[in-house]
């Protein structure tokens, strides 16, 4: 690596007007000047700020999509059905969480409160959860070597890396004519140039940047067009024929398309399929999270308050999947492979990302993904 009103009407979604992290993104409501005092009562306080709940409802069916995919990984070979599951899932879980993460990045214009937000929310986690990770790597798997490295991030933490990098240049995007067709030119130069190397894992910041720039272009009368009745009737053949195309290309395609992390010819393909797949792929994503998002509830849900907390897990999902990994579980236990196996691992993993999400883990999380930071901070640098 994303509150308010709990049932939506046919009225316009309400904008978000400050940029936050996927487990943290809010919107704002008009709020009436505060009365003035009477005599020695004090003034009525401000409204509380309200979550959206459409969007915290996207964040958590996206995390869902996230952790059921990743314990995919150790029990899909042999199995063409859940491999393409897995590539429908590749091609726009990531994507649709970095859409909702650029929309929600729109305000951020390198004032001193939004630089505030920028490093406790984004660098702080990532420099703690890096670390972790790298040891965790380091001990857990018997790998003495693997460094530890805050220039080369590991498994789940290149989105945070990548989130630091995009949302500092949104000035710059902002500022363009014509910003996604810039970005995918980007997009498709990286995709073809295996020089790029390992550091803050820029193949994946370059590639998957144009669903950020595309996220800083949208508005919210965009999320009403793909709620509409005849958007959900479509995307119920849209997401049949990717399964059906996936199917036939399970056993045909490269999984590092999909995770936009290697160049064309580092994956044996001639250096134009990059430039090609980089659009294709974007066009795929584009259109399967619209068809995710159009089925996304709109109104309150059981799960609507799991969505503040998706950082939380995201960060630790990797913990257990890696975990479940070193420790052999799936060699132990073959039975896993199975297809009854993989119903019981992609419940598992889903309900596993639930608890990680509940609001105690996101309290005892809070000192390292939303920490206070005043003393690092010049006075006044944290109100906006």
């Amino acid at each position: 690596m994303f509150h308010a009103p709990n049932v939506f009407q046919r009225a316009p979604l309400p904008s978000a007007t400050r940029e936050s992290e996927p487990g943290r993104q809010e919107t704002k409501t008009a709020a009436p000047a505060p009365p003035a005092p009477v005599g020695n009562k004090p003034p009525a306080a401000a409204p509380a700020k309200k979550r959206d709940a459409y969007f915290d409802n996207v964040k958590y069916l996206a995390i869902v999509l996230v952790a059921v995919a990743h314990s995919w990984e150790p029990v899909m070979d042999g199995s063409r059905t859940v491999r393409a599951l897995y590539m429908v899932a590749y091609t726009f879980h990531m994507p649709a969480f970095i859409i909702v993460s650029g929309y929600f990045s729109r305000s951020f214009d390198m004032s001193a409160a939004k630089v505030k937000r920028l490093v406790t929310g984004v660098v702080v986690p990532y420099v703690v959860f890096e670390t972790a990770y790298s040891l965790f790597k380091r001990y857990a798997d018997d790998s003495p070597d693997h460094p530890i490295t805050l220039i080369d991030p590991w498994y789940l933490t290149w989105f945070l890396a990548a989130l630091f990098i995009w949302r500092l240049t949104t000035p710059l995007w902002q500022a363009l004519r014509h910003p996604l067709p810039v970005a995918l030119v980007i997009a498709m130069l990286a995709s073809f140039s295996p020089t790029i190397g390992n550091d803050l894992d820029l193949q994946r910041v370059l590639q998957f940047l144009p669903f950020f720039v595309l996220g800083l272009q949208l508005k919210p009368e965009h999320f009403q067009l793909v709620r509409r009745r005849e958007v959900r009737m479509l995307a119920l053949p849209l997401f049949a024929g990717a399964l059906a195309f996936a199917y036939w290309a399970a056993p045909r395609m490269q999984l590092g398309w999909f995770y936009r992390n290697s160049s064309a010819q580092e994956m044996g393909a001639p250096w134009w399929s990059g430039a090609v797949m980089t659009l294709v792929m974007f066009g795929c994503a584009v259109l399967l999270t619209i068809g995710f998002l159009s089925w996304v509830p709109r109104r309150h849900m059981w799960f609507t308050a799991l969505g503040a907390g998706t950082i939380c897990g995201y960060l630790l999902h990797g913990f257990l999947v890696k975990g479940v990994e070193y420790a052999g579980v799936f060699d132990t236990y073959e039975w896993l492979s199975s297809p009854g196996g993989r119903v019981v691992v992609s419940l598992v993993a889903a309900g596993a990302v639930t608890l990680l999400c509940t609001p105690p883990v996101r309290r005892v999380l809070r000192p390292v993904t939303e920490p206070e930071m005043n003393w690092a901070f010049r006075q006044g640098a944290g109100k906006s």
